[in-house]
């Protein structure tokens, strides 16, 4: 589904990516792990077309997603890629309905259709009673959800998500770890998710160590770490 081919990525004089490839199944959930510094999130926002790289390729079902023109790129970005951040990144002024179906609007959905959709989806989360509460008004665990949520909108092929229990209590985040399989089975949903959760990373079908801007294997990482 997903080809990353020898990615290669500098900020001035620092190679954060290395010749990175690897490549994503339909319907796998993959962990990325490795220290800080190691280019997790870059590699993730690489994938996700948020970031470009000096050189190398991404592509989605055979397309070459960085070949695409900035207008071209962000329609698609829109339609095939959700996006679950850390700090769920939810609009403060807007409803938690509102922020589930502003990724539909942007798309150019007609407003009944995304506003339908975002109840289907809110009420699958169990948040039917929260449409109009702001997100100052959930808890932390109830914003991971519309963040998910709002992820689903557009029926991506593939779900970014970069630290997404890092800011939960221990019953959150076995909630969301137990979403997001529940969402692979029911929905068929591709998980790429960088992670410093062992518990989180050890049940995804795959994990992919990094360390110094590569991939390498655990044992590698065992020994740099000793």
């Amino acid at each position: 589904m997903i080809e990353v081919k020898n990615i290669i990525k500098r900020y001035g004089d620092l190679e954060v990516l290395k010749g990175v490839s690897v490549n994503i199944g339909d319907g796998e959930i993959v962990s990325i792990v490795g220290p800080s510094g190691a280019g997790k999130t870059t590699l993730l926002q690489i994938i996700g077309t948020l970031d470009k790289p000096e050189s190398g390729s991404v592509l989605f079902n055979g397309t070459d997603v960085l070949a695409l023109k900035d207008k071209e790129l962000a329609r698609f970005r829109n339609r095939n890629i959700g996006f679950v951040f850390q700090f769920h990144q939810l609009l403060p002024e807007f409803t938690t309905l509102e922020n589930v179906a502003m990724p539909a609007l942007i798309g150019g959905e007609k407003r009944a259709d995304a506003f339908a959709r975002a109840k289907e989806l809110l009420d699958y989360m169990k948040l039917s009673d929260r449409f109009e509460h702001k997100p100052s008004q959930l808890s932390g665990g109830e914003r991971q959800r519309v963040a998910v949520a709002r992820a689903l909108i557009n029926k991506p092929a593939v779900i970014l998500a970069d630290e997404p229990s890092g800011s939960l209590d221990t019953q959150n985040k076995q909630e969301l770890h137990r979403l997001f399989f529940t969402l692979r089975d029911e929905m068929k949903q591709t998980f790429v998710i960088v992670t410093h959760d062992e518990s989180l990373a050890g049940d995804t079908d795959r994990v992919l160590h990094m360390r110094d801007g590569m991939i390498v294997t655990p044992e590698v990482e065992s020994e740099i770490i000793v």
